[in-house]
């Protein structure tokens, strides 16, 4: 069965991978893996803070992973699986990947306004050594468009 690994966080970029994904999955009897990020924080509070913003910032990613996995599970009739994990975007990915290896495809979004995100450069700049395929949607697709190529 193939799986496709979908990065999710709040942008309509990743908005759109998913949706791609999803209809892959769909169109191919396969599955999608969501992985939320937990963002890394940049700074050092006391112990307690720090701990309830970390908290707090799982707990957004949490929520954020269960939406889009609920609107899959809605069009699709197939729940996705939901990972949640906090650290450094690129690593995070690259141990999700090593774990899985089952993985068919790594879904990434582009901007629609042609924006370098640091995710999709660090990906295309190693797609040769992945251990599955690298997609990259477009963000400019329109939605009929994007269904077309899935």
């Amino acid at each position: 069965m193939r799986i496709y690994l979908v990065v999710m966080d709040e942008t309509e970029e990743a908005k759109h991978a998913l949706r791609f994904a999803s209809l892959r999955a769909m169109k191919t009897g396969g599955s999608v893996h969501i992985l939320a990020l937990v963002p890394q924080q940049t700074f050092n509070a006391f112990g307690g803070v720090q701990a309830t913003i970390e908290q707090e910032a799982r707990e957004r990613a949490e929520v954020m992973a269960n939406n889009a996995a609920g609107n899959i599970f809605g069009e699709m009739g197939k729940m996705p699986v939901i990972a949640v994990r906090p650290g450094a975007a690129a690593d995070v990915i690259t141990k999700y990947l090593e774990e899985h290896g089952d993985i068919a495809a790594l879904v990434l979004g582009t901007s629609h306004e042609g924006g370098k995100d640091p995710l999709v450069a660090h990906f295309a700049s190693r797609a040769s050594s992945l251990p599955c395929p690298l997609y990259l949607v477009p963000g400019g697709l329109s939605k009929e468009r994007l269904e077309e190529l899935a």
